[in-house]
């Protein structure tokens, strides 16, 4: 019988099939690693604004609490954005005529509100009340990052599926008394550690505390913060 093909062919078709395994294999990695990039996430970006307001200033050096412009942040599901009359509250006072705040001014003076860029943009699909988290003492930094020391503000987190679940799924790593969900400079002490213990619970760690207040603000460890629902309605 006659030979179709050359004997070379065979190196031809085995290369063939390296090629398109090792391609698949790169996509799959490259996919991956783009959808963990802030091209996608967004995460570390900073978002271009009307005015550069700096979190380190107001927050750090001038101690201004994140509730003073995010009013709703603790009764409703959208942290809230501050009105012009808030920032005006001190800049019809000091730097008054500085132009970096003209837009500020301008705002006042027309009545038209300021278009600030959302920095943490979740999509449509997805539900997060701002409220809940808050009261059952997830702090600001947990998801916002250190925004005392942002000169400028970016997404500290990648805001990701899988970065949600690791919460819900562990809730006790990161609560905190609601006391002190919004300070910049949260630890565990001594004074907290003997607050929440109890002589069948004692409080050594953040584990324990955190176990002490799932249990204290009734977090549920049933199942029901990872099922789908949840954050999909």
């Amino acid at each position: 019988m006659a030979q179709i093909f050359h004997p070379s062919m065979n190196v031809i078709a085995k290369a063939c099939i390296f090629a398109v395994v090792v391609g698949i294999c790169a996509v799959t990695v490259i996919g991956s690693l783009l959808d963990r990039s802030p091209y996608v996430t967004n995460q570390g970006v900073i978002r271009d604004q009307p005015v550069p307001f700096s979190h380190e200033h107001h927050v750090r050096d001038l101690g201004l609490d994140c509730r003073y412009c995010h009013t709703s942040v603790t009764d409703s599901t959208f942290a809230g954005l501050p009105a012009t009359k808030t920032c005006m509250t001190c800049h019809s006072r000091i730097w008054t005529d500085a132009q970096l705040l003209e837009p500020v001014r301008k705002s006042w003076r027309d009545e038209i509100p300021i278009k600030w860029t959302r920095v943490h943009n979740l999509p449509d699909f997805v539900y997060f009340p701002h409220d809940i988290h808050v009261n059952k003492g997830i702090g600001c930094t947990t998801c916002h990052g250190q925004v005392d020391q942002m000169p400028l503000m970016f997404q500290a987190a990648n805001l990701q599926m899988r970065w949600c679940l690791g919460c819900h799924r562990d809730p006790q790593e990161y609560l905190r008394p609601r006391d002190q969900v919004f300070s910049m400079n949260y630890v565990l002490n001594d004074l907290i550690k003997q607050k929440y213990s109890t002589a069948a619970h004692p409080v050594t760690d953040q584990n324990s505390l955190g176990e002490a207040l799932i249990a204290a603000y009734h977090i549920p460890t049933d199942g029901r913060i990872t099922n789908c629902y949840t954050c999909h309605r």
